[in-house]
């Protein structure tokens, strides 16, 4: 396959993965013991796990569930502790393997996501190997940007 086709693939791929998201996760009640930070279970914050600050810019302040690194879903909530967004982070290496995502809930359904952004990364304390940040934000734009 040729770079074009790897693009294309790519593509097509997060494209579906894109209306996987749009259909998961908004059919249940909301679990509300994660709206709030910090949340319950077995997540745990990010950057006591890794070396990221406490509050990533654009993210906010990040739990996850080990046991799901690195596809997550990472909950992002702001600095009035509110849940924000979800994150997964899918590796790009997994995409062009034709690797399947299924079942990715977070353990959050039932809210309201306002958009979604796919966003590329190269690689990050936590996440070294390029991949794709997906974000399903529970707020809008305007507040998004705000953070």
């Amino acid at each position: 396959m040729n770079a074009t086709q790897n693009k294309g693939l790519l593509i097509i791929v997060l494209g579906m993965v894109l209306l996987m998201f749009a259909s998961a996760g908004v059919s249940a009640a909301a679990d509300t013991s994660l709206t709030k930070s910090p949340p319950g279970g077995a997540f745990k914050k990010v950057s006591a796990l890794v070396s990221p600050p406490d509050y990533i810019p654009g993210l906010g302040t990040l739990y996850v569930d080990p046991a799901t690194l690195p596809l997550g879903p990472f909950l992002g909530y702001d600095r009035q502790g509110r849940l924000v967004n979800i994150t997964y982070m899918i590796p790009l290496a997994d995409l062009t393997k034709e690797k399947a995502f299924t079942g990715l809930r977070a353990k959050v359904s039932g809210l309201p996501v306002d958009h979604t952004d796919v966003v590329f990364n190269p690689g990050h304390p936590g996440v070294p190997e390029a991949h794709y940040h997906i974000t399903l934000w529970l707020v809008d734009t305007a507040a998004q940007k705000k953070m």
